[in-house]
């Protein structure tokens, strides 16, 4: 698998905007153009993963002093299953590690809601690969997310509500 790391002027990439798409609900992803600007406005490192030169998934870390935001990670739809998100999370802490890193997801435990195999799922699988639960919730629209960590440190909400807000400086979902 290979790396390569994306500018803005790469992302007009159909595929994975594509993969993008596919991969979160409408009401959690920003619209892909702001997210194209973002990129540089933010310094947010994104990264497209190939094989056989073709894009099979991607992760947008906002790298931070504290902690690293682990944004958007994700993989091609029809090859999800076949561990390619298991190759890709290796590759995304080794390159943070020993750093703080967090990363927010559609709380497992929250009820009801529309999906909880897939919560419950993806809950494990982070779980698996050495994240923790920081205990640490946020609602948006109705959606609990629970924020969860991989690497030394503690992390607050604080910590998250600082984050975002550096996110509103350059885009709001309001």
């Amino acid at each position: 698998m290979i790396e390569k790391r994306i500018t803005s002027a790469q992302a007009d990439n159909i595929q994975i905007k594509q993969i993008y798409e596919t991969a979160f609900p409408e009401n959690e992803r920003i619209p892909w153009e702001h997210l194209v600007r973002l990129i540089d406005e933010m310094h947010l490192d994104f990264t497209v993963y190939e094989d056989n030169n073709q894009p099979v998934g991607f992760t947008i870390v906002y790298p931070r002093p504290k902690a690293n935001w682990f944004w958007y990670f994700a993989v091609k739809e029809e090859l999800r299953g076949r561990g390619l998100g298991q190759q890709i999370l290796n590759l995304l802490i080794k390159k943070y590690a020993g750093q703080t890193n967090v990363l927010d997801m559609e709380s497992p435990s929250q009820n009801p809601c529309p999906n909880p195999e897939q919560r419950s799922r993806r809950h494990s699988f982070y779980l698996r690969n050495g994240f923790r639960d920081s205990r640490l919730f946020k609602t948006y629209e109705n959606i609990e997310m629970t924020i969860m960590m991989v690497g030394p440190g503690e992390f607050t909400m604080a910590d998250w509500d600082q984050m975002t807000d550096e996110l509103r400086q350059h885009w709001t979902w309001d």
